[in-house]
């Protein structure tokens, strides 16, 4: 009798543990870890708080859908929100046109001219190569993407402009320097390189690739869609990792607060019910994290507590971090001195990737390091150097142009939401040490 009203309380206050009640018959059932290894479980999803009117269903409905009759029972009372509620209610379930961000800011640092050529590394949609071709129409656009859907739209519109004015490119930012020596460009060769980071509107837009919290799909995420079929999905790393590394990337790549009771659900989940295969299984797994908690973004609408999460899991399946790092070292390889690098990012992960690589910061200092401690732990005032090695240590790689980061009007994060999280730094590049500026 005491087991089973420890049970029955686990099935009211818990009830995605790993104990499940069947009260009618009065007993109780156990699924160990020793069971058949299973892999990501479906979830109920977040109350919808906000509107402290959301439909309410008790567990026993859900356990008939997705579980089966035999699971259900009477005793059962746990509130859950609607399964068929929206998960962000912001985003439209219509495509949204592809808009550009920040397109005036990113002509009037690259001040493009007749007769240069600039690199595009993120083509996506080419929503500012064709802004840069409306500003100036005797330019050259090297459009590169890893997205096959995006290199078909550059094919498209390379045929659409001058022969030769748009080269169109599929491949990496790590792959950049065997793409462009295929095509003898050489370094130093180029006017403007310009970076448009995160996933495109178009990704977002289309379920089957599996970053939309909002539309249910495969959990794939993957940017390079099926060119390397080898590539692990996102359902790969939240089906085979244990708790430990699922916490890691979480944390790290999303900055999630919750990212330790993120994993722990996430792996007691697929024990107990089995492979997570969807967004919505991973979103709803996420939610349940949540009990009575909300969330907002920037222009106070409600977001999706699993937004960070799906973040997390996009940055380590496509490495994004480590091809962006890499991407800046051949920007600064392929600019012509006194070329113009502009890069638009959207969390604080890329934004301060490209803040320590234009001012010349050590990547791997700790972040928010002051001066006193700077000086204190790099600097040994017992050691003189020579004047010329401390000019070359001195010297700079970039020039910020601008002194404080640009963020989009208010105007246009109204007609563009997406763009609210937008934050673009341009910078031109030094001339090699040793050589005389121009």
């Amino acid at each position: 009798m005491i087991i089973y009203r420890f049970c029955q309380y686990l099935g009211q206050h818990c009830p995605f543990s790993r104990f499940y009640v069947i009260a009618h018959e009065a007993r109780f059932a156990y699924a160990s870890r020793s069971s058949v290894f299973l892999s990501r479980p479906l979830i109920v999803k977040e109350t919808e708080i906000c509107t402290r009117h959301a439909k309410s269903y008790s567990i026993k409905a859900f356990r008939s859908k997705h579980l089966g009759s035999s699971f259900c029972t009477n005793a059962d009372a746990v509130t859950v929100s609607d399964p068929d509620e929206e998960l962000q209610p912001h985003e439209a379930d219509e495509p949204i046109l592809h808009v550009p961000v920040m397109v005036h800011e990113v002509i009037e640092c690259l001040q493009p001219k007749d007769g240069q050529t600039i690199l595009d590394m993120t083509f996506g949609a080419g929503g500012h190569t064709k802004s840069l071709l409306h500003h100036c129409p005797k330019i050259k656009i090297i459009a590169v993407d890893r997205d096959p859907s995006a290199h078909e739209i550059a094919i498209q519109l390379s045929r659409s402009c001058s022969p030769g004015q748009v080269l169109p490119l599929l491949g990496r930012f790590s792959e950049l320097d065997t793409l462009l020596t295929e095509k003898q460009i050489k370094p130093e060769s180029l006017d403007g390189i310009l970076f448009d980071l995160g996933s495109s509107s178009m990704q977002f837009d289309q379920p089957d690739r599996g970053f939309s919290l909002s539309k249910d799909g495969p959990l794939d995420m993957r940017m390079d869609g099926n060119r390397f079929p080898n590539q692990p999905t996102a359902a790969d790393v939240v089906n085979h990792l244990d708790e430990m590394d699922l916490y890691k990337i979480i944390k790290r790549y999303g900055e999630e607060r919750m990212a330790r009771k993120i994993s722990h659900a996430i792996v007691e989940f697929r024990y107990a019910f089995g492979k997570i295969a969807s967004t919505h299984q991973l979103a709803d797994i996420v939610s349940s994290v949540f009990v009575g908690e909300f969330r907002r973004d920037k222009l106070m609408r409600h977001a999706h507590v699993a937004t960070k999460t799906f973040q997390a899991l996009r940055i380590f399946v496509n490495n994004e971090l480590n091809e962006f790092n890499c991407g800046l070292e051949l920007a600064h390889k392929y600019l012509k001195p006194r070329g113009i690098c502009v890069v638009i990012s959207f969390h604080s992960l890329e934004d301060r990737i490209v803040k320590r690589k234009f001012h010349g910061i050590d990547l791997d200092l700790k972040k928010n390091i002051s001066i006193h401690d700077y000086h204190r732990d790099y600097y040994n005032s017992n050691i003189i150097h020579p004047v010329e090695e401390m000019a070359e240590i001195m010297h700079k790689d970039w020039e910020s142009i601008g002194k404080k980061v640009i963020i989009p009007g208010e105007k246009e994060v109204l007609e563009n939401p997406r763009s609210r999280s937008a934050k673009l730094r341009a910078a031109r590049k030094c001339e090699q040490f040793g050589k005389k500026e121009q």
